[in-house]
């Protein structure tokens, strides 16, 4: 029973979330409210906000499953493996997988969701309160081997340079080029900017 519930659960969630993303890219994020995504799914607002606490979550769930995990691949990382080689080699890992975080996934519809969060001021200041958020963990993680001080500094840098990689790698996939075309130059550019970390 617990496991039929939790697929009705997860099925919720899913058409919720995906009633709301289809909204958003159609309308605009500021034209569409909490009560049309409630209505077009066919739930109470009640309901809807028993699964997305905010209409910013609505969008950012999906950036939300990525919260934490550059801490949980510096703490674990393979015996002998420094945090920035396990960093850079996970990176490298989400480009050649095209995962949407690393900003090379040129499914039309994955560019149309970063461009509705890039260009939408309530979800860049939330992605940037999640990316805060991220950077306190990994520099939590990282205390293991660095000093509290050094440890917040390399968090920062180590998540700014993985920002700026996704952020261009989307702003090429904007100008035209495609993923596999772009692949090489990103992965080129994730070594050198890996490498300036080291």
């Amino acid at each position: 029973m617990g496991g039929l519930r939790e697929r009705k659960r997860q099925r919720t969630h899913d058409t919720i979330s995906a009633t709301a993303i289809r909204l958003f890219l159609a309308r605009g994020f500021d034209a569409v409210s909490v009560a049309d995504v409630a209505e077009a799914a066919e739930v109470s607002k009640p309901t809807l906000f028993r699964y997305f606490p905010s209409k910013e979550d609505l969008v950012l769930h999906r950036i939300g499953d990525h919260q934490g995990e550059s801490a949980r691949v510096v703490r674990e990382r393979a015996e002998g493996v420094g945090p920035v080689e396990a960093l850079h080699r996970h990176f490298l890992d989400g480009l050649a997988r095209r995962d949407p975080v690393t900003g090379l996934n040129d499914v039309p519809e994955v560019l149309a969701y970063h461009r509705l969060v890039f260009e939408t001021p309530a979800l860049v200041a939330r992605v940037a309160a999640f990316a805060e958020a991220d950077e306190a963990a990994l520099a939590t993680a990282l205390e293991d081997t660095e000093s509290p001080l050094v440890a917040a500094v390399r968090a920062a840098q180590i998540l700014a340079v993985r920002r700026v990689l996704a952020r261009e790698n989307w702003r090429q996939l904007m100008a035209g080029r495609s993923a596999d075309e772009l692949y090489p130059d990103a992965v080129a550019a994730a070594d050198q900017a890996f490498g300036f970390l080291r």
